[in-house]
């Protein structure tokens, strides 16, 4: 995995040319020098970059590859699509999604009342909003709010309590009806970790008796003719096509069944989202069993086929699948701050007058180590290692001497590794993993990778830098918050190998990618660390401009975002040490300038330079 798995998930957004990973657009920018850029301006701890014409990229694939399907199926419907807000509601990011996708009159979706004040003022209008969730009366007044700001809404009711209340909304006031769709509760599930999202059990839809009540409450009520959308989502990141084909089959059945029923203007389904991303590094271990082509076609051709079949019309279909859209649009870097085994470099030996004689035969298996002797030099300074330790525990060596022993043994370790790089053997594979090196990340799991704790979410890690040579450390990653949880450790079944490098001639880099959807948005304040310093990436034949810098917050902005009075805390923090007797004016005041300074950044660390 030399290039790190960088034809199987980066859809050729990347590339890596002369050692460095590269944007594959226009100018064609080096992460590595976009971040150095950054950093220049004193900016340290983690880095998220946002690149907005991949939004684009994926917004335009979606929608090329479902009008081909319907090119093709002679399909009679219209394709549409709605981002929904839940998967990442920051501000530039919303802001890529709506500017990129204004060509394609691409909606928003809105899951709570806040989400829906953002649809509204962010949303063209003419564009769809579509809203799910579940819902009172002020949201569901909001909505006919929206409705008559002229903006193409539609409410799915997820209850028939959600249905009465529409109704009541309607009655009470002169604003004008939006839209209704009904989410169905299929019998079909999902594949995948979020697969109980469908099925008999989920936590949202209404059942068949409880569809054909909807439809008598709307006839009731003179409001049938709004119900314009039926709904289903089976789950988030679907890694297999099976399930989706047989939900569509059912949920086609009932969209033709309730035309027959007398809902005239029903002419939408929405399949909800779930198409999914490849995460993954590996072949072996694919997120998803289809292609983008492969689901529309699917979808089309399907819903197409059911709707000949009942001599019912085309629908128009709606996706919600905004994990597609958004997920690569965003890159993490962080620079590594440790790698735990410095403690064997080879300038740290201290060697005595006189070594007992394996420490001896040691040194001169490390110094006459080459290509041709590298496997019976390894045996033998394996076995050396074990005496060592023997002796150790018997008293015969002290401490000086096993860490000598340790030094030199890892280092020939290390070097046969090198050797053989091109032909490695079992045993070599086998010593790489327990020769696992620990690289400290500038970062906090739990805040930027939240996915990867709560679900074992894997994610594309590779080095920014060092791409032409091969790496060979077999790699877990700590990061700097004091849980034993923040850690994605080395896994043999998906491997991460990377560079042996010197942090005290200079910074390495690592890249985490894919982490644009849902990771910003559940992310958590672990040990109160928070959202990392972002910046918007624009691209264009010469160049490339760093805009939208949002710095991670300071401490005590932090703090104040928890509820604290911060400038309580300021003036208790000034007052204890003005009022110190243990040190001079003079120190007061350096020490007050420090103090003023640490609690203007951010709190991430900045050990490095």
């Amino acid at each position: 995995m030399n290039n790190f798995g960088l034809d199987i998930w980066s859809n050729n957004n990347f590339i890596i040319e002369n050692g460095q990973i590269r944007l594959n657009y226009k100018c064609m920018p080096s992460l590595l020098q976009i971040v150095e850029e950054i950093r220049a301006e004193d900016v340290r701890g983690p880095i998220l970059l946002r690149f907005p014409h991949l939004i684009k990229a994926q917004i335009r694939t979606l929608y090329n590859y479902f009008d081909k399907a319907i090119q093709q199926n002679n399909y009679k419907g219209k394709f549409h699509a709605v981002f929904p807000l839940k998967v990442n509601q920051f501000p530039h990011a919303v802001e890529a999604v709506t500017s990129q996708g204004a060509q394609f009159n691409y909606g928003l979706e809105a899951g709570s009342k806040a989400e829906l004040i953002l649809a509204m003022s962010k949303t063209p209008i003419g564009a769809n909003i579509t809203v799910n969730g579940f819902k009172d009366k002020e949201m569901i007044t909001l909505g006919f709010i929206a409705a008559q700001s002229g903006h193409n809404i539609t409410i799915t009711i997820e209850g028939l309590g959600e249905l009465e209340t529409i109704i009541e909304v309607a009655k009470e006031c002169d604003l004008k009806v939006p839209n209704i769709g009904i989410r169905v509760r299929l019998h079909s599930t999902g594949s995948g970790i979020w697969a109980k999202s469908g099925g008999m059990d989920a936590k949202f839809g209404l059942t068949s008796t409880e569809i054909i009540e909807a439809i008598t409450l709307l006839r009731e009520a003179d409001l049938l003719e709004y119900l314009s959308m039926i709904h289903f989502h089976i789950g988030s990141q679907m890694s297999d096509i099976a399930p989706l084909k047989k939900a569509l089959r059912e949920a086609g059945n009932i969209y033709a069944e309730l035309k027959k029923m007398g809902a005239t203007s029903l002419d939408n389904i929405n399949i909800g989202g779930g198409l999914a991303v490849e995460y993954n590094q590996h072949a072996h271990l694919n997120s998803r069993n289809y292609s983008i082509d492969e689901f529309s076609s699917s979808v089309v051709f399907l819903l197409g086929e059911i709707m000949n079949a009942k001599n019912v019309s085309h629908p128009n279909i709606f996706t919600e699948s905004g994990r597609f859209i958004v997920a690569s649009h965003a890159v993490l870097i962080t620079p590594v701050l440790e790698l735990f085994t410095q403690d064997y470099q080879e300038k740290l030996l201290n060697f005595k007058t006189i070594n007992p004689p394996l420490i001896e035969e040691l040194v001169e298996l490390n110094r006459l180590l080459n290509n041709t002797n590298c496997i019976e030099y390894l045996h033998d300074a394996l076995d050396h290692m074990e005496s060592m330790l023997t002796l150790f525990d018997l008293g015969y060596i002290d401490l000086q001497d096993r860490s000598n022993a340790e030094i030199l043994v890892h280092n020939i370790i290390k070097r046969a590794l090198y050797l053989k790089s091109a032909n490695p053997t079992d045993e070599l594979a086998q010593l790489q993993v327990k020769l696992q090196e620990r690289y400290l990340i500038n970062a906090s799991i739990f805040q930027s990778l939240p996915d990867y704790w709560g679900l074992n979410q894997h994610f594309p890690v590779m080095p920014l830098h060092h791409l032409n040579s091969t790496p060979l450390r077999a790699a877990s990653l700590w990061d700097i918050t004091c849980d034993s949880d923040g850690e994605i450790g080395f896994n043999p079944d998906k491997p991460l190998y990377l560079h042996d490098v010197n942090l005290d001639e200079e910074e390495y880099f690592l890249g985490f990618f894919n982490v644009g959807a849902y990771q910003e948005t559940l992310g958590m304040n672990h040990n109160l660390f928070t959202h990392p310093s972002e910046y918007t990436i624009t691209i264009d034949e010469n160049s490339y401009e760093v805009k939208n810098a949002v710095e991670s917050k300071n401490i005590l902005d932090i703090l104040d975002s928890i509820g604290y009075d911060s400038a309580i805390l300021h003036t208790k923090l000034k007052n204890d040490l003005s009022n110190s007797e243990f040190i001079s004016e003079k120190e007061k005041s350096d020490t007050l300038a420090k103090l003023e300074l640490f609690l203007k950044q951010n709190g991430y660390l900045r050990t490095t330079n």
